[in-house]
């Protein structure tokens, strides 16, 4: 599971989601992606499960590229518990997504093979997903 090794603050504020995605919205590394159509949050848990689904529809050919990663901690209390008594432990990351931002990249794939593999993956994710291609 991904998370991150430090971080300046143990917990943040859950925020807002507004615009598109500033950066991780172009191919950089791969002939094919998977992009994000709605804002949302991708967990950890998600991210791995998507990884999983595409390496192993594609037998692990070719080169997989995760362009998110999980750097905002999500808190929760226990069950039944009162109110009070400060902000609950963490309980999971999140990476925060806008539309537009790629959430994986792949190459050295046949198309029909990376484009299977991707509409697998978008089962896998919280928020629309999109299959981008290199011209």
């Amino acid at each position: 599971m991904l998370s991150p090794k430090r971080t300046k603050f143990k917990k943040n504020h859950r925020g807002r989601i507004k615009g598109r995605a500033q950066r991780g919205h172009t191919l950089h590394f791969g002939q094919f992606a998977l992009a994000a159509k709605e804002p949302g949050w991708v967990t950890a848990r998600q991210i791995e499960a998507g990884r999983r689904s595409i390496t192993r529809y594609t037998k692990r050919t070719g080169k997989l590229w995760i362009r998110i990663f999980p750097d905002k901690p999500i808190t929760a209390r226990p069950a039944e518990t009162r109110m009070g008594a400060g902000k609950g432990a963490v309980d999971y990351w999140v990476a925060v997504v806008k539309p537009g931002r790629i959430l994986y990249e792949v190459n050295g794939v046949p198309e029909i093979l990376a484009l299977s593999a991707f509409r697998v993956a978008s089962f896998k994710m919280p928020v629309q997903t999109k299959i981008l291609k290199a011209i």
